[in-house]
């Protein structure tokens, strides 16, 4: 360390906020290893087990579309035994959302009758249950009927929604009760649009939903095995629901399944990449878009061209991990990677080592014993909270501890990302909401000032690579009296309130600002 650091760091005030102690990353200062003068640094040590709820990041909790409020005692997800604790766990302490993939028709069970608008409802109380715990929701809407039942409601069908049946049971009658619209029929595209700018009345709301699976056709709503009616229209129908979307869902980001047969017409699911699948991706991309998969640790499917493109978009898009794998239901041993027999903590390693490779934000518990299962591969568990999505965090702080109203000053900050993701604020939705912001403090921790730093890009700031910011101001209305310095990461679209958790471990209030030191403004 430079003399002039160590000189600085004596002075530090014995009553300094932040504690000392947290490892130095480069050298201090705006890149010429220079602070300014008068200033005092203080040195900030990292957390790095907390669970921070921040949107589009940390685990994911997949629930069964026919649970409801009560799943959190019938399903065990608050009593699950880890065998390195002593005491169980709840799961919802270490997720930040909850994401149903469910029907159209349970939703919309007749038209115009949105099951969210009646409180009684069961979908309702499960999707309030989570709101109630802290978390967000997450939707992903089926349409297709295959293999599960009626996903569009009857309705579409009364209307004249052209349909198919479903190709697979030899018995008609099942084969019927399965049916379901072609995506390219007008009526049924007629209909989808006037639910999903319904939805989006209610759930355009970064407060109550994390992300959106924007596409929902296909085989479990998976974007693959279509059927149209004319398959020329695959691309006008790609087009139609990303529109939609994107259209309706300004505040909440978007999701698309980015495997090799986007929109394809197969007969498996499974095969080489179709030629159009690239372009329809960016499109969708383009649009605002982000990234997930739902096959992660599946190998046979999971493949290069997957890989390749993840790391095409890593740190442009965040990427949302599903696991491929039902242990209890899938022959997983026959996975390429060779997971054993009877060794389902293969398969956990598999999905997390795909994970760390592609970078993603969110990994998937998925639901029941696959919940679980994770539970007893603690240390994974554990591992992506340090290690996956974003956690960030500012190292080393210099500020001014004595200086005259409105007198102009310069802080040096330098922030860390802990996580091998990264913070997406620059997807559209979010448009770079997010923000580093210094306050000053009264002494009942109440702000009474709040300075932006609107040069921040949290999107920027990659693992192992901090990054150093001069932020220059005035202390502009700000009245004579002592107060504390703190730091935080802001949401500009409200009224400047903390946003995003960091990862510090001292000194951080309830409301989510890190006191830093004392001040005097004379």
């Amino acid at each position: 360390m430079k003399s002039w650091s160590i000189a600085l760091l004596l002075f530090c005030s014995a009553n300094l906020s932040a504690c000392s102690g947290g490892d130095n990353n480069g050298d201090e200062g705006n890149g010429n290893g220079e602070l300014p003068a008068g200033n005092v640094t203080v040195k900030i040590t990292p957390d790095k087990k907390t669970v921070l709820r921040n949107p589009l990041n940390g685990w994911v909790i997949y629930m069964g579309r026919g649970w409801d409020e009560n799943f959190w005692t019938t399903e065990g997800y608050d009593n699950v035994s880890v065998p390195e604790l002593a005491e169980p766990v709840k799961v919802s302490d270490y997720a930040s959302t909850c994401y149903i993939r469910t029907s159209w028709s349970s939703l919309e069970p007749e038209e115009g009758k949105y099951i969210w608008k009646d409180p009684t409802a069961r979908l309702t109380r499960l999707l309030k249950s989570v709101l109630e715990r802290g978390m967000r929701l997450s939707f992903r809407i089926v349409v297709d009927g295959r293999d599960q039942g009626l996903n569009t409601p009857q309705y579409v069908f009364d209307a004249g929604a052209h349909w198919y049946k479903d190709p697979g049971p030899t018995n008609e009658e099942t084969a019927l009760a399965r049916k379901s619209p072609f995506p390219d029929d007008k009526v049924f595209q007629e209909k989808y649009t006037k639910f999903i700018e319904a939805l989006a009345q209610e759930f355009n709301d970064p407060d109550k939903v994390d992300f959106i699976d924007a596409y929902g056709l296909g085989k479990w709503g998976e974007a693959h095995t279509m059927i149209y009616e004319d398959h020329s229209k695959k691309k006008q129908v790609f087009e139609w629901i990303t529109d939609l979307y994107s259209r309706c869902f300004t505040k909440v980001p978007l999701v698309i399944n980015y495997h090799r047969l986007i929109g394809a017409e197969n007969t498996s699911g499974w095969g080489a990449l179709d030629p159009e699948t690239e372009g329809l991706l960016e499109s969708a991309i383009n649009k605002g878009y982000s990234l997930r998969h739902d096959a992660f640790g599946m190998n046979g499917y999971y493949q290069d061209w997957e890989k390749q493109f993840a790391a095409r978009w890593n740190y442009k898009r965040p990427i949302i991990m599903e696991g491929g794998w039902i242990v209890n239901q899938h022959r997983y041993w026959l996975d390429p990677m060779g997971y054993r027999e009877g060794h389902p903590e293969d398969v956990r390693q598999g999905e997390f080592d795909a994970s760390a490779e592609a970078r993603v934000n969110m990994m998937d518990f998925r639901a029941g014993s696959e919940t679980m299962s994770w539970f007893k591969c603690f240390g994974l568990v554990q591992r992506f909270v340090t290690e996956g999505g974003y956690r960030l965090y500012p190292d080393m702080v210099s500020l001014p501890k004595d200086v005259k109203s409105g007198e102009k000053i310069t802080i040096v900050h330098r922030w860390n990302n802990m996580g091998w993701g990264y913070c997406p604020t620059n997807i559209p939705q979010w448009n770079q909401r997010y923000k580093v912001a210094f306050a000053l403090l009264d002494d009942k921790n109440e702000v009474k000032k709040v300075f932006v730093d609107n040069q921040t890009d949290l999107s920027t700031w990659l693992k192992n690579k901090p990054t150093t910011y001069n932020f220059d101001l005035t202390l502009k209305g700000v009245s004579v009296g002592a107060y504390k310095w703190a730091v935080g990461l802001v949401d500009t679209t409200k009224d400047n309130t903390i946003g995003l958790r960091m990862a510090v471990k001292n000194n951080l209030l309830d409301s989510g600002w890190v006191k830093l030191m004392d001040i005097t403004v004379k």
